[in-house]
């Protein structure tokens, strides 16, 4: 059985790019949702006016890798306490959102910030938006798997690459053994 995850977190890039190095997940497919605009473009997305946020549908085994686990690789790899910016991105569709698909995933995002939180794991509280998973529009194809084919890009190297080290550093035993 397989199940989804749909998550926002700054430049889809880098989170699909450490999605799909985990044991359990089958694609992760970077695209757009929570706004306005039906089947929006890249374009439309980035101008900020859809509402909409860059986003990755995480397709996973339950039996593999459990929600918790693909919730804890994302608060690890992003600030949950910006609003509507991650690092030199600015704007509403780099925000921080769980965008749940059934009770449990609420709960279990609920659950996930109220610890964070209460750890104070960061200088601010979470900011996440935690709502239910709307329509997901896959992003043009050539957004998809962007690090494995443009890896050297200075973009790739200066953001995506150190959230790479990081999984690798924290999450290895969750990784495919390639």
């Amino acid at each position: 059985m397989r199940e989804f995850a749909t998550l926002a977190g700054g430049c889809f890039w880098c989170l699909e790019a450490a999605f799909r190095r985990l044991a359990g997940v089958h694609s992760v497919v970077s695209g757009y949702t929570g706004g306005h605009v039906d089947k929006p473009s890249y374009r439309q997305v980035c101008g900020g006016d859809t509402g909409h946020a860059e986003a990755v549908r995480i397709e996973y085994d339950p039996a593999m890798i459990d929600y918790p686990t693909l919730l804890a690789v994302f608060f690890a790899l992003h600030d949950p306490t910006t609003l509507d910016r991650q690092g030199h991105d600015v704007g509403s569709q780099y925000r921080s959102a769980i965008y749940y698909h059934d009770e449990a995933q609420r709960q279990a995002a609920q659950a996930a910030i109220d610890a964070i939180d209460a750890e104070k794991r960061f200088a601010g509280p979470v900011v996440t938006e935690l709502t239910t998973a709307v329509e997901f529009f896959p992003a043009e194809v050539e957004h998809q798997g962007y690090f494995d084919a443009h890896g050297y890009a200075p973009y790739c190297q200066a953001v995506i690459a150190p959230k790479i080290r990081k999984l690798d550093e924290h999450f290895a035993d969750r990784l495919v053994r390639r």
